[in-house]
């Protein structure tokens, strides 16, 4: 037992100062993390040219990060059970930060491909280890603020992502969307080590779970790809994802099976016996999936076809991310006093308008009416993952809160994953039927195509010229009826987990109390 581990009883929580700075520290650790997670995504162009790759090469580097992120989550856990949670959460911190640098000094894609691995696989522990330690210094009637902190830094940082990831590749160099990170890594190991002191957790000697952590990188690892790479090959047209299916099928049975049947397994499984925890996870993950899916999308849509440079269409998405730093310390004091399903479901109903008010969007839409559904958006992201946070680590033990933070975060990034990648093609897909129909209804006979035709060669087009315009134009508009289609089905899916919040129960104390 470590020295942690011999005190007669638990220390105070933190106050003051120590307390304010300590918790920004941890703040901003996940802010960094999940920041790292999409800041690289608008910036492939640029760093793809500038290594001399093809911006589909250029993918690995996001990729690589997501896969090995993928596997280290799940082992949070174990790492905190085996070396305290300080301890695990400053590592991880210092070795996120140390990869980020390298990341910054790449010298070609495959180095910078090997250092966002070990940046994935750094990251791991940081967004369960932050959440754990918030809990810990802050008293328990103040812990409803301690989780709108970090369920607010969550929520943001995929807002600010392209922003920033635009904002740096077009003014300054790729390079400092790494770099950014070492001086931000650095005061937060400092100041978490500062405030920290004395408080490590229990440790246990657990055995290495070798053969589960195996398992688990191949059907992580064989997933990931398989979801990054299935819209470019098609799919299961594909035999290569075909491979990368099976493996991760029969990989995922291997390890579960393995894991059930394990003394000290490497993931903790046994949480899910608790109906309240499952249903709660399932509810947070499928959310989380369809917020994080229309985040990729709106901003997709935005550059591509309303022509919206990387960075206004990230101004686009900062509305949202804005009302919900402002408003989370109300959500957090409202939580404190009412049951949690109640401001779950009110949330869940403003993400459903906000939703279906994108699916009204038209071409013509200016930058303010695309941003009015954004400020709803936020209103409900102050409340909603928070109130689904505490739900989930209600009645859980504090020793297993670890381990439920780390499965509900490996949940829920696995499951925005599958929601990017089938938003992703579906959009692509259906935009395409919507042409094909689009051009069976207007022949060249049609007068509203003939119409256009002589309006642009009374213009000066050629008749070449007049039928790349047109073409460009049927194109918006299937691509802005099959964006308007997905608003519509996420408006749908977040008014029926409504009611599925009521199958919760949630236990009062545990470690969310």
């Amino acid at each position: 037992m470590s020295e942690a581990g011999a005190r007669a009883a638990p220390l105070e929580p933190l106050s003051g100062v120590t307390l304010w700075v300590t918790a920004i520290a941890l703040a901003l650790g996940t802010f960094m993390q999940v920041l790292d997670a999409t800041i690289a995504n608008v910036s492939l162009p640029a760093i793809s040219g500038a290594l001399g790759a093809s911006v589909s090469q250029g993918t690995w580097v996001v990729t690589s990060f997501a896969v090995a992120n993928g596997v280290s989550v799940p082992l949070t856990g174990w790492l905190m059970g085996r070396y305290g949670v300080v301890r695990t959460f400053i590592i991880a911190v210092l070795a996120f930060t140390t990869a980020s640098l390298l990341c910054g000094l790449a010298w070609n894609l495959p180095s910078l491909i090997v250092f966002r691995m070990l940046q994935g696989a750094a990251s791991g522990p940081m967004i369960p280890g932050s959440q754990a330690l918030l809990l810990m210094i802050f008293p328990t009637s103040r812990r409803g603020l301690a989780l709108a902190i970090w369920s607010t830094t969550t929520m943001v940082a995929p807002v600010f992502g392209p922003i920033l990831g635009g904002t740096i590749s077009d003014n300054i160099s790729w390079r400092w969307i790494f770099l950014i990170n070492v001086p931000i890594g650095l005061a937060c190991a400092w100041f978490c080590r500062q405030g920290m002191v004395g408080r490590e957790t229990d440790t246990r000697k657990l055995p290495v779970d070798t053969t589960g952590f195996m398992l688990l990188l191949v059907w992580v690892g064989a997933l990931q790809i398989m979801l990054d790479f299935g819209k470019e090959a098609d799919w299961f047209a594909s035999p290569a994802v075909v491979v990368l299916a099976l493996t991760a099928a029969i990989g995922f049975v291997a390890w579960l099976i393995w894991e059930l049947g394990e003394k000290h397994p490497i993931v903790d499984l046994s949480l899910f016996k608790s109906r309240d925890f499952t249903v709660a996870v399932i509810i947070y993950c499928v959310s989380f999936a369809i917020f994080f899916a229309n985040n990729y999308l709106m901003p997709v849509w935005l550059q591509t076809q309303m022509g919206y440079g990387a960075a206004w269409a990230g101004l686009v998405m900062a509305p949202s991310g804005v009302m919900a730093l402002m408003l989370s310390p109300v959500a957090a004091r409202l939580l404190a006093r009412l049951d949690p399903r109640w401001p779950a479901c009110g949330a869940l109903a403003v993400f459903a308008a906000a939703y279906y008010m994108r699916s009204f969007y038209s071409p013509q839409a200016d930058f303010w009416t695309l941003t009015v559904p954004l400020f709803l958006q936020g209103v409900a992201m102050s409340t909603f993952f928070l109130a689904l946070t505490s739900v989930i680590l209600s009645g859980i033990p504090a020793h297993q809160a670890p381990q439920a933070l780390g499965l509900s975060n490996f949940s829920r990034t696995t499951l925005a994953s599958f929601a990017t990648s089938i938003t992703a093609t579906w959009w692509e897909r259906k935009a395409a039927l919507s042409q094909t129909r689009i051009v069976e209804t207007m022949g060249a006979n049609d007068p509203g195509f003939t119409g256009a035709m002589d309006k642009l060669g009374a213009a000066g087009f050629s008749a070449r010229q007049a039928a790349g315009v047109v073409t460009g134009e049927v194109m918006n508009q299937a691509y802005q009826l099959s964006t308007l289609e997905i608003f519509r089905i996420s408006a749908i899916l977040a008014a029926i987990l409504i009611p599925c919040v009521w199958l919760i129960r949630p236990a009062r104390g545990g470690a969310g109390h």
